[in-house]
């Protein structure tokens, strides 16, 4: 927010934090039980360890009840995207091919690099639920990372949607401008993608 500021960048941003307290107690959810998202869908829970992708469907839910022009999430979501991806890439979800370019492109010129992974639809076979409309994910762990982006895009009413998921956040000798081992991956390319973005509006 701060880069987009100073560089004046003619947008107008909402920020949304995706936070919650992963803790134990008597209200914490189960396996195996039915959750009601803020959308209203029904979800079975299969991990509990899964809680940071249903936190971020309701965020999407609130954000795009604004009717945003465009949505970018980050999120370090999956174990599956660091062993696809390993932490010198982050990979990214978007159904527009418009975005997967300028995605790539930005992610080029700012050194802080993405890979574009598919988003078709027969992935959400393995979502389906007997019990609820859509499991939030499945035990065999299989291309999870691609999983958790089908879920997500359910919750984005089908608005212009890029997701990010941060296998680069941490790199042992740096990535692109930033030379610590903690990458504060997507600030440069957040802002080199957005700069692409408002040149070549959906």
């Amino acid at each position: 927010m701060q880069a987009i500021t100073r560089l004046q960048l003619p947008l107008v941003v909402d920020a949304w934090l995706a936070i919650a307290q992963n803790s134990v107690g008597p209200r914490a959810y189960r396996q195996n039980e039915i959750v009601t998202t803020l959308e209203g869908t029904t979800l079975e829970v299969v991990h509990t360890d899964a809680e940071g992708r249903m936190v971020l469907a309701d965020t999407l839910t609130l954000a795009a009840r604004q009717k945003p022009d465009l949505i970018v999430d980050f999120a370090t979501l999956t174990g599956s995207m660091h062993t696809a991806l390993g932490s010198r890439y982050s990979g990214l979800f978007t159904t527009s091919e418009v975005l997967a370019r300028l995605a790539e492109e930005a992610g080029k010129s700012s050194g802080e690099r993405v890979w574009v992974f598919p988003q078709d639809e027969d992935y959400d076979e393995a979502l389906e639920s007997s019990v609820a409309d859509l499991k939030q994910c499945t035990l065999e762990g299989e291309a999870d990372h691609i999983l958790a982006a089908r879920f997500l895009s359910r919750f984005t009413a089908q608005l212009p949607w890029v997701h990010v998921d941060l296998s680069a956040s941490l790199h042992p000798e740096g990535l692109g401008a930033v030379a610590t081992e903690v990458t504060g991956f997507g600030v440069r390319w957040g802002v080199e993608f957005l700069d692409k973005w408002i040149q070549n509006p959906l």
